[in-house]
């Protein structure tokens, strides 16, 4: 676990105020009537927080362990494991707000870390901590329960090297010429892209394609590209919305995203498609045509699917089709176009606050996948978030890159009303993600205020002007791009350390200037290019 100054942490778990049970550190309670409503402390574990330990405006990390010693195991979907979801939550002036800070599926028998992140809006009279979340009759252990106000500055000095070693590399120019010659070496792009959603509407407004053309390297189609949009009747496709988006995408020179092939969600599908989900037939004949239609009509258009969107919150075509479907739509997908790869998309796997979005189940779900010849190019985490941790999204990360895929934040948006603390939020998120050799691109589900789904995310206001999460923004962009001068050594060499991209190199001398392009990828070796050759 990552380590944490002791002076942050402003509670840990004791023996005053939990029903004990077992022995050593561990503390639990046993509740067995659900005829009853339970009150707080009945209703899971409660403890009181010392008053005014807690403060507004400041995010706060919730780490521990659960177990759940009894009952019986809770029947969960798919390949993913059986447990029982527990979750702890901050009780606000007696209960008359409750805000969620962390959750976690714990199996019977084992311990599960759970991780999480909450924020307080104003000074509360009193606050408690609960763990609850099995049904009567489960035996909830806790231990090591800690809640830590987080230090982002010095989170922000411990990803520097780390940042440094994964997205930098040391370069030699062999240039020739005259020792003492003047170089100017500027990074032109960075290898590690960053993209937005766009839509019909937005692509027509000048101040959104300024700041898209100008700050944002890919695209994915907000809608348009949806099955709900291109075939919202039966047989009435419509893909002249999402050929318009990409011919905005060809003239700006920016890849897209396929957002996506497949909904898994109910709520998500048409209606006509759950008007024929009970005929097996017809439900697999019309997801064979969308399949066909769709990626045959756009092969080689988009390098990204996402397959079958949300299946950690959704099994609409699994349960009318059969779990073998979700492979089936990875093989189909990957036949009509194998230069694409195909994500896996989901939420609240980052966050630490939803237990049927943990990173153990997307790991689950991965492989399941690929027992049944999917072949997953990639792993995409939505990024819907509030109060981000660094610590929870490395966590996240950390145990996803098991599984040796890409991780992409495929609709970053950061809600928070105070534009101030939102620049904050969102450098939490970006440093995290650049910091972290799995992450491989992040997509941001808007920026311009009026445009987007969660209007407390934006980066530009409606009038065009850059608030100051969209100036953290930049301001980032501009700290990983590399900008280096200097002079040729004795060896007619120029060395610098460069973050991955593409460059220009200009060297100065008597007889004129010489400008040279180039590229840094990846590499633990030093890159030495014969500029002279190129």
């Amino acid at each position: 676990m990552a380590s944490t100054h002791q002076d942050n942490v402003v509670f840990e778990v004791n023996a005053i105020g939990w029903a004990p049970s077992g022995t050593g550190t561990a503390l639990s309670l046993h509740h067995e009537d659900p005829a009853r409503l339970p009150t707080a402390a009945e209703d899971g574990l409660c403890q009181v927080i010392t008053p005014g330990a807690l403060k507004p405006r400041v995010t706060y990390r919730v780490a521990g362990w659960i177990s759940v010693a009894s009952g019986e195991i809770a029947e969960e979907d798919g390949n993913q494991q059986r447990g029982h979801p527990i979750l702890v939550s901050i009780r606000v002036d007696d209960g008359s707000c409750v805000v969620d800070g962390a959750a976690v599926c714990a199996q019977p028998g084992r311990w599960a870390e759970i991780k999480g992140a909450f924020r307080l809006r104003e000074n509360p009279r009193n606050t408690a901590v609960h763990v609850h979340g099995p049904p009567a009759g489960v035996d909830v252990k806790v231990m090591d329960l800690r809640i830590i106000a987080t230090d982002r500055k010095a989170r922000f000095r411990h990803l520097k090297d780390k940042t440094d070693k994964v997205r930098k590399r040391d370069v030699v120019l062999k240039l020739g010429g005259a020792p003492g010659a003047s170089v100017r070496v500027v990074q032109l792009d960075n290898g590690f892209p960053l993209g937005s959603c766009i839509n019909g509407e937005v692509i027509q407004n000048p101040a959104f394609v300024d700041f898209f053309t100008n700050h944002l390297d890919w695209a994915v189609f907000e809608n348009e590209l949806k099955w709900y949009w291109t075939e919202a009747q039966r047989g009435q496709l419509n893909y002249a919305d999402a050929d318009r988006l990409l011919d905005f995408c060809d003239r700006t020179g920016k890849p897209a995203r396929g957002h996506y092939i497949f909904w898994a969600v109910h709520g998500d599908v048409q209606q006509w498609i759950k008007d024929i989900g009970g005929d097996r037939d017809q439900l697999m004949a019309a997801v064979q045509q969308l399949i066909r239609g769709l990626l045959g009509r756009y092969a080689g258009r988009f390098p990204h699917y996402d397959v079958n969107n949300e299946m950690l919150h959704g099994r609409f075509f699994r349960d009318r089709l059969g779990d073998d479907v979700a492979a089936l739509m990875f093989r189909e997908a990957a036949q009509l176009d194998p230069g694409a790869a195909l994500f896996v998309n989901d939420y609240n796997v980052e966050c630490g606050n939803d237990p049927n979005a943990t990173p153990d189940k997307y790991i689950d779900l991965i492989r399941g996948l690929q027992r049944g010849g999917a072949q997953v190019g990639g792993i995409g985490l939505q990024g819907h978030v509030t109060n981000p941790v660094g610590e929870v999204i490395c966590d996240a990360l950390d145990k996803l890159s098991a599984t040796d895929l890409p991780v992409w934040i495929t609709e970053l948006d950061v809600g928070e009303p105070d534009e101030a603390l939102r620049a904050d939020d969102l450098e939490v998120v970006l440093r995290e993600a650049y910091a972290h050799p799995a992450v491989q691109g992040v997509v941001l589900w808007g920026f311009m205020q009026g445009h987007m789904w969660r209007q407390d995310a934006a980066l530009v206001n409606a009038d065009g002007t850059v608030n100051d999460a969209g100036q953290r923004f930049i301001e980032l962009r501009r700290e990983w791009t590399s900008d280096a001068r200097g002079r040729l050594d004795g060896d007619g060499h120029f060395k610098f350390r460069g973050f991955h991209g593409t460059y220009v190199a200009q060297v100065t001398t008597a007889a004129g200037k010489m400008l040279k392009a180039f590229t840094v990828d990846k590499g633990d070796a030093p890159l030495v290019l014969d500029m002279m050759d190129i």
